[in-house]
């Protein structure tokens, strides 16, 4: 399956004129703001008073000044931490360190000014969180903190949307072949997981068929999370079930990176004594190979101090897929009578019974058909028996319990391997036990740039990449099929890559009038190959004399 989507997701020219709203300008999807209320001793408020909003990590600063009614909004924030400075003439500045912003949420900062001179600097500490007043959404937020250390297993990022009230995971997923990035499918509050939307640095993320997420954000590109449920924003409204946005990290003025490998094996795994009660006769091992080894690491700093900066990370995959099946597979009996090349005829008497009912075989209806009175889905009663006598291929004659197989089905039957267990039902069920294992690897980069142009422009843009392998062999080898050792049961083989861009560009013209600029790319290409069959190609074109 190939979807290209080209969503240009240019917000589109969401010239986001905000006139006359400086008290809730909010930040799309990508940004985040700090909104208050500055007063003097008494609890008058105090208008044009200076408000610095400076980043920590890039030290990039945006300067406002409080309205008429002593309210101030700083829109258009990365997310991050901040610190923010009040100033006016005759009184003590005040300083509130290190104020966390989210994306798409409002952080309320208020300050009330003491007398005295604007040399001296009050530092205002914790102080009991606000209610939420300036919107109504219902969300889960997940810090850079929480994504790196919540013990994911298998440190799948769409996982973080089951610790949010209201989901409930489905008990069946997309096919790993058509769903390698392993998005998670679940209810939420009871709608269909095709209506949960995913947004990437503000720009989709989701794939209109399957409804899945596309690219699965690494952990170590991973600033935020926010998982909305209930009453998100107009602007949304894409996403009717819920929705999840995802915020990349940028750089900052010092050089920062991390490294990680995590790995769990077989080694230390218990066996099935069913399935996995014959040993392999090659490796003498009971339990396939089975690896998740994963591993990868992040960089970031400034190419330009306080301007420009980076952010780039890598995470692979290696994985080993062990698999064990027990299955039914025809008799020794019926092999030695049906693959004997002095006798064409077939033994079935071990699925056979007295009364022609259970384990009986039938025919579709074109050799003389016997049709029984009563009709049982069950056992197949009142579907054409086989009636007519041995010795023409294709029949069975249940009376002297013989068959006469065609030559495509001896030539099946030599690709079918002969029971290795005493199964049940007298040996012809649950008679075969075999394991394998199948090869899942991916490569995943996330490469990002920030430009703080001015105070008033800012500039972003990001590049995410993951390939799939995914590979798996067949039961009964590519001829025959059957049950796969792949992830999941498949057999054959898949490749995947999925790409993502997004960039955006903001301006501040004033306290009033914002633009909000943003593009975006997705890429979903899937390529399957059942059973490694290679597709037909046509025959090269051969011109006379």
């Amino acid at each position: 399956m190939k979807t290209r989507l080209l969503k240009a997701t240019v917000n589109v020219l969401c010239l986001g004129i905000m006139l006359m709203l400086p008290t809730h300008s909010f930040g799309q999807a990508v940004y985040g703001s700090i909104i208050g209320t500055v007063s003097d001793p008494q609890g008058a408020t105090v208008p044009g008073a200076k408000v610095i909003v400076t980043n920590t990590a890039q030290a990039s600063k945006t300067e406002i000044t409080t309205n008429e009614s002593g309210n101030y909004s700083a829109t258009h924030l990365i997310p991050g931490n901040y610190d923010v400075r009040f100033e006016a003439p005759g009184f003590k500045a005040q300083e509130k360190k290190s104020v966390t912003v989210f994306a798409d949420t409002s952080a309320r900062v208020d300050s009330q000014f003491q007398v005295g001179q604007t040399s001296e600097t009050v530092e205002v500490t914790a102080e009991a969180p606000d209610l939420k007043t300036d919107r109504a959404d219902v969300a889960q937020l997940f810090t850079e903190k929480q994504v790196k250390e919540l013990p994911i297993f298998n440190r799948n990022f769409s996982e973080f949307q089951l610790l949010t009230p209201g989901t409930q995971r489905f008990g069946w997923s997309h096919a790993s072949s058509e769903n390698p990035q392993g998005s998670i499918h679940l209810t939420n509050n009871g709608q269909p997981f095709s209506g949960t939307g995913f947004q990437l640095d503000g720009t989709d993320n989701q794939d209109p068929i399957l409804g899945i997420i596309v690219i699965n954000p690494t952990l170590e590109s991973t600033t935020e999370v926010k998982i909305t449920t209930q009453n998100f924003d107009a602007e949304f409204g894409q996403a009717t079930a819920g929705l999840v946005t995802s915020q990349t990290k940028s750089g900052s003025n010092a050089l920062h990176g991390s490294a990680f490998w995590f790995r769990r094996s077989d080694v230390l795994q218990a066996r099935d004594p069913f399935s996995q009660r014959v040993a392999d006769p090659i490796t003498g091992k009971f339990i396939p190979d089975n690896l998740w080894n994963n591993f990868g690491g992040s960089v970031g700093g400034p190419i330009i101090k306080d301007k420009l900066f980076f952010f780039g990370d890598y995470q692979g995959n290696r994985r080993k897929t062990g698999n064990s099946v027990r299955t039914s597979v025809p008799t020794d009996l019926v092999r030695s009578t049906c693959l004997n090349a002095a006798s064409t005829i077939c033994d079935l008497s071990e699925y056979f019974v007295a009364n022609g009912a259970a384990n009986q075989i039938y025919y579709p209806g074109t050799v003389t058909p016997v049709v029984s009175a009563v009709v049982s889905p069950t056992t197949g009663v009142g579907n054409n028996v086989f009636t007519k006598a041995a010795g023409v291929a294709g029949t069975c004659n249940p009376g002297a319990n013989t068959c006469v197989l065609a030559d495509p089905m001896v030539a099946l039957l030599n690709l079918v391997p002969a029971p290795n267990g005493s199964g049940t039902a007298a040996g012809t069920q649950q008679n075969y036990t075999a394991g394998g294992t199948g090869g899942f690897d991916d490569n995943a980069y996330d490469i990002r740039g920030d430009f703080n142009a001015t105070s008033n422009l800012h500039v972003f843009g990001r590049w995410s990449e993951v390939r799939f392998t995914l590979s798996g062999p067949p039961l009964f080898g590519a001829d025959a099929g059957g049950f796969g050792f792949g992830e999941g049961g498949f057999a054959g083989t898949s490749k995947t890559k999925n790409q993502s861009l997004a960039t955006g560009i903001d301006y501040a013209f004033n306290t009033n009038l914002l633009t909000d600029v943003r593009v975006g790319f997705l890429h979903y290409n899937v390529n399957v190959n059942p059973l490694g069959v290679q597709p037909l190609r046509p025959p090269l074109l051969v011109c006379p004399g």
